[in-house]
């Protein structure tokens, strides 16, 4: 008779510096890592919001690796208190054999609570035990990229398709960087962009740090030298995640910000990339739609947490943010810029 495999003992224990080497290794090797699992986007938010990281490794008895779970200790005066994997991301959470999945949550909670931590959040990932999820707030948004700037524009559907033509005729020029200049007017744009929309703009060492770590750069729509849309993208594995952009007040009749996708998808299929991944919007929204405009199907996000005492809430689409939205969005851009970053570097 054949015997059934015993379970392999699992240990759990906070990632040393001698550790990095190995977890950089297992989290390039994963089949479901993600540019979030990356050490570089955790110190990368430390760095720049001055937000904690920690990393729980989970191994074998013989030592060998079996899952990672990078997480961001967020503190906020006004948002409160969390653990987050990952803080600032999209997605993220437990990445590592279906064994490790309970200890890891457990050590996360138990971290939780010698730091003063009342709630866990895990974008994406396996679900604990017992744990909340929530799969009905956010769609992802990912497709292949065609072969050609031709074949390309066949897959947009015909309405978006036309928008594009427009903006391909019009007065736009294209620069991609990674250099102080590329930030600098990468910030320009996207502080006006989430001030028109009611939200703090994150601190610009943010992106700093991000390019600095990461495989990224700047793509930036100008019209008479002007900067009017722009857009941070991340390249992991053959895919670019368009992740921080915007465009300004100018934008929108210029059709810039269909420019500038629509010229990402180009250069990062000049860079090798063969997956274009628009990232998350909260259902029934306008980027929801515009992004499903662009020929894109929305994929349900699936986020698990824990809470102790209640879970915190920064979703700008809670009716009880409705009047600091609007109040927000009418701020002068010198002021939203100058106590935005405060705010923002809390939220995670």
């Amino acid at each position: 008779m054949t015997m059934p495999l015993l379970a392999r003992p699992i240990g759990v224990r906070p990632a040393v510096a001698s550790d990095r080497a190995r977890v950089a290794e297992f989290v390039r090797a994963h089949a479901n890592a993600t540019p979030f699992h990356q050490l570089e986007w955790s110190e990368a938010i430390a760095a720049a919001c001055g937000q904690r990281a920690h990393l729980l490794l989970a191994e074998y008895g013989d030592n060998t690796l079996a899952g990672v779970l990078p997480l961001t200790e967020m503190r906020s005066p006004l948002f409160g208190r969390a653990l987050v994997s990952c803080g600032f991301a999209v997605d993220g959470g437990i990445l590592g054999d279906a064994e490790t999945v309970e200890p890891l949550a457990s050590a996360a909670r138990a971290l939780a609570g010698r730091l003063g931590c009342p709630s866990v959040e895990l974008r994406g990932g396996a679900h604990p035990t017992g744990w909340a999820v929530d799969e009905g707030s956010y769609l992802g948004f990912a497709r292949g990229l065609a072969a050609s700037d031709e074949a390309e524009l066949l897959a947009i559907p015909r309405k978006q398709r036309a928008e594009v033509r427009k903006a391909l005729a019009n007065d736009l020029t294209v620069e991609i960087g990674r250099d102080a200049a590329a930030l600098a007017a990468h910030y320009r744009v996207y502080a006006q962009s989430v001030r028109n929309l009611g939200t703090p703009v994150f601190p610009r060492a943010l992106f700093r740090e991000v390019i600095a770590r990461m495989d990224a750069d700047v793509l930036t729509v100008r019209h008479r030298d002007e900067p009017v849309a722009s857009v941070l993208s991340l390249y992991w594995r053959g895919t670019v995640y368009p992740y921080w952009g915007g465009g300004t007040e100018a934008a929108r009749a210029l059709r810039a910000n269909d420019r500038m996708y629509f010229a990402l998808m180009a250069h990062a299929r000049g860079r090798g990339c063969t997956r274009f991944d628009f990232g998350r919007s909260k259902v029934g929204t306008g980027p929801a739609a515009f992004k499903k405009n662009w020929g894109f199907e929305g994929r349900p996000l699936s986020y698990a947490s824990w809470s102790e005492g209640g879970r915190r809430e920064v979703n700008p689409l809670n009716p009880k943010y409705a009047l600091m939205v609007r109040t927000w969005a009418k701020l002068p851009l010198p002021l939203a810029n100058a106590v935005g970053p405060w705010i923002s570097r809390g939220l995670g």
